[in-house]
């Protein structure tokens, strides 16, 4: 999923890891490479202050926004 020339933009942003995970999970059986950042702390109640983003590549943006805008 990544290379220097390519471009990441979030597509949501959560509190909890497993949030951000299963979104990924959804994103990734759709086809498109997403993946968790900001989520590095090994004690979760420390993540308070940082946001926990899901990325996917800017091409894939659009596509990402319409999935998730979709009920399951």
């Amino acid at each position: 999923m990544a290379t220097d020339s390519m471009k990441f933009k979030t597509v949501a942003t959560f509190n909890s890891r497993v949030e951000a995970d299963i979104v990924v999970a959804r994103l990734q059986d759709s086809g498109i490479p997403a993946g968790v950042f900001g989520a590095d702390s090994s004690y979760p109640s420390l993540n308070f202050a940082k946001p926990i983003e899901v990325k996917v590549n800017e091409d894939d943006y659009e596509a990402a926004l319409k999935i998730l805008s979709e009920k399951v």
